[in-house]
């Protein structure tokens, strides 16, 4: 079994009391591993009908499963995560995302978004409409959030690498919905990662607690009246979760916290000493998840919501005037003519050959992007090479010709390790040029089809080792 720091077993034995031994066994059971359904690209009951691995739901989150373990391929390897139809990502980490109630035209941010497990199930939720602000101030870390919400084929994005102190002079009372997926000392990741614990002696919750309290300050700056921000930490301590809480409430008058969704197996925010009975009735609302308890690696997550109503238009961004037109070179017309999205809720933008369709709600200020809006692809002199991201944002039903290949089917693992593949006669609605290549109904990226030649158009920056 994992050896735990001293401290931090004393600090769960105060924690859990009676409960504790049960605690400590879970580390000796085998660890449950899950996807969550992208549900921006398919619902769970066709995901049931298809699914290769198993059909045991986490019973808190809807669109949740657990990893069957007689599972014969890598869900990591299969075609399907190839299509970004699902993520994978711890049970209980896909708690908070599942408890931010975002609705449709909401502009989301998530604060600390990399590798981007949560901000995928935020882009899903607001199917296409108002736009996620995805941030981490790790540009290397960025870099993969940005390939995950384009693989999860989110369309109406702007991902950034900034500083949130800077998010929040350009964003005051701005966001519908924030979430804060904190960094923290990862008590809830030892059974998963047992590097974690020796970190936690370098780095322990009192290190964190700080940071924590400034971001959430943050995000309370940048939540407009009536919105909602979710905290969240994979760490079981007091002090970076409750005290992190009441700290942002003995501060902000105008900050309070709310009853998410509830399941059975939550266990209920603990109480603090030395704070009054009505922040203490608050932080009861706190979700805690236990590994003891519920079937998940544990987690810490606060529903908080802002009072009042929001003045539109108020500070931040502001709203767009009116729309300009971009002229597109003729190849980019001809091309688009294959696709049926709807290009007149938003608007196409230029900069250095590269075209990309902005949600037309928002003038955004200047940032680090590492992404603005739908990259459609390259303007190539006389001629145009759409983009990865395109293809993962369609559907087969967006797109005039499409090569239709089955998960089980050699060419598709041909295509995903950039190799020409052959296509007969019957197969495309077109016999040349431009194809959405799709497994299963899903897409996978373009191919260029020639006398029966598919030449590769797979990102090379994504293919199958």
């Amino acid at each position: 079994m994992i050896k735990l720091p001293k401290d931090y077993e004393e600090e769960m034995r105060g924690l859990l009391g009676q409960e504790f031994e049960a605690y400590l066994k879970t580390y000796e059971q085998p660890l449950r591993q899950g996807m969550r359904v992208n549900t921006y690209k398919l619902t769970k009951e066709k995901w049931e009908s298809m699914t290769p691995f198993g059909k045991e739901q986490v019973p808190w989150i809807e669109n949740g499963y657990y990893i069957d373990r007689e599972s014969s391929q890598p869900p990591s390897r299969h075609p399907y995560y190839f299509a970004g139809l699902y993520y994978l990502q711890e049970p209980s980490a896909m708690t908070p995302a599942s408890r931010l109630p975002v609705e449709a035209g909401d502009y989301v941010l998530d604060l600390c978004a990399a590798p981007g497990g949560k901000a995928t199930e935020l882009g899903a939720k607001l199917k296409g409409t108002g736009f996620l602000l995805a941030n981490d101030i790790s540009n290397s870390r960025a870099k993969a959030l940005l390939k995950n919400l384009e693989l999860a084929g989110i369309p109406n994005i702007y991902v950034t690498s900034e500083d949130p102190e800077k998010l929040t002079r350009q964003f005051p009372e701005f966001f519908h919905k924030i979430l804060i997926d904190a960094p923290c000392s990862g008590e809830g990741m030892f059974h998963k990662e047992p590097k974690m614990a020796e970190y936690w002696e370098e780095k322990p919750p009192a290190y964190y607690a700080e940071i924590q309290k400034k971001l959430l300050e943050q995000g309370a700056q940048m939540l407009r009246p009536g919105g909602m921000l979710l905290y969240s930490t994979c760490t079981f301590s007091k002090k970076e979760n409750e005290e992190v809480i009441a700290h942002l409430l003995s501060r902000r008058e105008d900050m309070e916290v709310v009853t998410p969704v509830w399941y059975e197996g939550f266990v209920h925010g603990f109480p603090l000493e030395e704070v009054s009975e009505e922040v203490n009735r608050q932080l009861a609302s706190c979700i805690r998840i236990f590994p003891h308890r519920m079937p998940g690696e544990g987690h810490f997550a606060a529903l908080l919501r802002k009072k009042g109503l929001k003045e539109e238009d108020r500070n931040g961004a502001k709203a767009a005037g009116e729309k300009k037109k971009t002229d597109l070179p003729a190849c980019v017309e001809e091309f688009l003519k294959l696709v049926s999205l709807d290009f007149n809720k938003g608007r196409f933008q230029i900069e250095k050959d590269r075209l990309y369709f902005l949600p037309e709600e928002v003038q955004m200020p200047r940032l680090r992007y590492l992404r603005t809006g739908l990259y459609l692809g390259d303007i190539k002199k006389n001629r145009f090479e759409p983009s990865q991201a395109l293809a993962m944002a369609l559907s087969p039903e967006t797109f005039a010709s499409c090569i239709w290949l089955s998960g089980d089917d050699v060419r598709t693992v041909k295509y995903l390790k950039g190799e020409t593949i052959e296509v007969s006669e019957q197969e495309p609605a077109q016999a040349k040029g431009w194809q959405l290549v799709c497994v299963d109904g899903f897409p996978l990226g373009f191919g260029k089809l020639d006398r029966g030649i598919l030449k590769n158009k797979y990102y090379a920056g994504w293919r199958l080792q």
